[in-house]
């Protein structure tokens, strides 16, 4: 039984005291904390748009985050459905590229500037959405009933 226990132990100090896999962390760590390493974002070339915008749409609303889930979810209602190819490829960049959702939340809000290869129209758009110059209640999701209207 003490060598299970033992085991367990060193595996424990091997993974959260820096000896093992490296947890995400924002960056603001004085270095002890370990990160996961994440895929590298690869746009997917050979989707149909239909695809794509079923995959934005679901994207836009399972975030790391509520904020944005519920900024994104209602930016992705809005904007989605008239998007172009290039719109979109820039949209799917700007959600998945970068590792933090707290780095789109402080670009979107302008917390803080994006990176010039995020500074682009549909960056533009989705800051003027977030300024909420109508008051709209932005409290949660859309439903996702308004999708099926329209092929009623």
């Amino acid at each position: 039984m003490l060598p299970g226990i033992r085991a367990r132990c060193a595996l424990f100090t091997r993974v959260f005291i820096g000896q093992g896999p490296r947890f995400m962390t924002t960056g603001d760590t004085a270095g002890n904390a370990a990160e996961i390493q994440l895929p590298v974002w690869k746009e997917r070339k050979n989707e149909t748009s239909e695809v794509k915008r079923a995959r934005l749409l679901y994207e836009s609303r399972k975030r790391g985050m509520l904020e944005n889930c519920i900024l994104l979810s209602l930016f992705a209602k809005k904007y989605l459905n008239t998007m172009t190819e290039e719109q979109m490829s820039q949209y799917d960049r700007l959600i998945n590229a970068p590792s933090n959702d707290w780095d789109i939340y402080y670009w979107v809000t302008g917390a803080q500037e994006p990176p010039e290869e995020y500074n682009n129209e549909m960056m533009n758009l989705l800051k003027e959405f977030a300024k909420n110059r109508d008051m709209e209640q932005r409290l949660r999701q859309p439903d996702l009933e308004y999708l099926f209207k329209e092929a009623q």
